[in-house]
């Protein structure tokens, strides 16, 4: 059994000395000019950098997307996948190893009597080990298992984005869900103060101080309110399913955290440098990753050109006696070495190296279009967020002054210098300004949602 020692040691040298075909990988240049429209300058430190919990700090809304992270089935999927792309990395590992298999037999044989030589039986035992090593010479396994290892490496990064893509989603599921709350709140207010009118007006039409018209427009306002309060409701309860299933669960009633307008969150977001973005942003990376593998592949496909060597090995020992068979006599081995190739292939090979290389540049240009994808996310969430907070600021000072020309009318029609015309429009206006400011609100928390996940956050734990 030394013989597979030596046999062993001899391939590592050889292994050790073989080739290694294909092309090395390098990271391809990226153009980083003016990559961030309306980025500040002058910040090396990103928003993207923050934990979701520095970012999100409604409590309910940090165990919801704790919950969605145990229990999410595509982060589930995600992970299945990693641990598919792991077996196969050790599988491709293994094929750089050894072989080595062990067999064992016994058996008693009766040979008859034959030309006068008497009837006979004996005993045979045999117990043998083999081992075969098929040398990467030229770097055929080694590329195999850099690409596997891409592989595995694309399969953790995707795992990452899809808890980047979750994470958004829920948060943006979340304020919209309180954005519909707000909306809520403001129709039943308002249906309320028109309630409020309409038994005004009814008793001032019994006096006979108004029409009947200004009875049935009062009343048309109620039930307008009225319908607005079912909308919502069906909405409210259509957005809680969706946000329970993202976390994993059946469809029922969530819970609430702070009011949309009390969210909490940072004025400055900071974008950060290009080139942290492309080691940050999980799609990035993936593709990045596959662009690896397919390089490596090319170096398996070349090595399709050349002969495949190997080495084989047996010892072990035959014996008719069971106690002889660790005996310097019983002792048997082999050694073997043995070279394959192909002579005509009718240019299989050649076509084999074609097609990895047309594969690999597939995964460069998919590279490439990954990142200046994520260079127009990050610069329309840039501009996003910042319109966002001014509209937000304009839509505030139309609400204020919708609602003082709602009271100014309101105190002409009691005084009566206007008609009830005129307080209806000016109360519908007030309404309706009411909720663009609610859905303001909403827009300026969502184009943060969105510039955070443009950024490659999310993913940190």
């Amino acid at each position: 059994m030394s013989r597979l020692a030596v046999i062993a040691a001899c391939a590592v040298l050889l292994t050790g000395s073989g080739c290694l075909l294909g092309p090395d990988y390098e990271r391809p240049a990226v153009d980083q000019r003016g990559a961030f429209r309306g980025a500040a300058a002058g910040s090396s430190s990103s928003f993207g950098d923050l934990r979701w919990s520095q970012v999100f700090r409604d409590a309910e809304l940090q165990r919801l997307i704790r919950a969605a992270l145990a229990g999410n089935l595509d982060v589930g999927i995600a992970a299945a996948r990693i641990l598919q792309a792991e077996a196969q990395l050790d599988i491709a590992r293994g094929d750089q190893l050894p072989t080595v298999g062990v067999s064992a037999s016994a058996g008693r044989q009766r040979v008859p009597a034959q030309g006068g030589a008497p009837a006979a039986e004996f005993n045979s035992y045999r117990a043998v080990g083999a081992a075969s090593w098929q040398l990467d010479f030229w770097g055929k396994f080694r590329r195999a298992s850099e690409a596997a290892r891409a592989d595995y490496l694309a399969a953790e990064w995707g795992r990452r984005a899809v808890v980047t893509t979750l994470v958004a989603d829920l948060a943006g599921a979340y304020f919209q869900l309180r954005e519909l709350d707000l909306e809520l709140e403001i129709t039943r207010r308002t249906q309320e103060s028109r309630h409020q009118s309409l038994e005004l007006v009814t008793l001032q039409e019994k006096q006979g101080t108004v029409s009947l018209l200004d009875v049935r427009q009062a009343e048309q306002l109620v039930y307008a309110a009225g319908q607005t309060i079912l909308e919502l409701e069906r909405r409210i309860a259509q957005q809680e399913n969706f946000i329970r299933i993202l976390i994993g669960a059946n469809p029922g009633p969530v819970e609430r955290g702070q009011a949309l307008v009390d969210q909490p969150h940072d004025a400055a977001v900071p974008a950060g440098l290009p080139s942290s973005l492309l080691q940050r942003r999980a799609d990035i990376r993936v593709a990045e990753q596959r662009l690896v593998a397919a390089n490596a592949r090319i170096g398996v496909a070349r090595a399709a050109y050349f002969p495949d060597i190997a080495l084989t090995a047996t010892g072990g020992a035959q014996s008719s006696a069971l106690s002889d068979l660790l005996s310097a006599p019983a002792r048997l081995w082999s050694v073997a070495a043995e070279l394959t190739g192909t002579i005509f292939a009718g240019g299989r090979e050649r076509a084999g190296v074609r097609l990895s290389e047309a594969q690999r540049q597939e995964a460069l240009l998919g590279y490439r279009q990954t990142i200046l994808q994520a260079f127009r996310e990050v610069s329309d969430a840039l501009v996003a967020h910042r319109t966002s907070g001014e509209f937000r600021a304009q839509q505030e000072l139309l609400t204020g002054a919708a609602r003082d020309a709602a009271r100014l009318s309101d105190q002409r029609y009691r005084g009566g210098t206007a008609s009830y015309l005129e307080v209806l429009d000016s109360e519908s206006r007030y309404f309706a300004a009411q909720l663009g400011l609610a859905q303001a609100e909403l827009d300026e928390l969502l184009a943060l949602v969105q510039l955070y996940r443009a950024l490659g956050g999310g993913w940190q734990s």
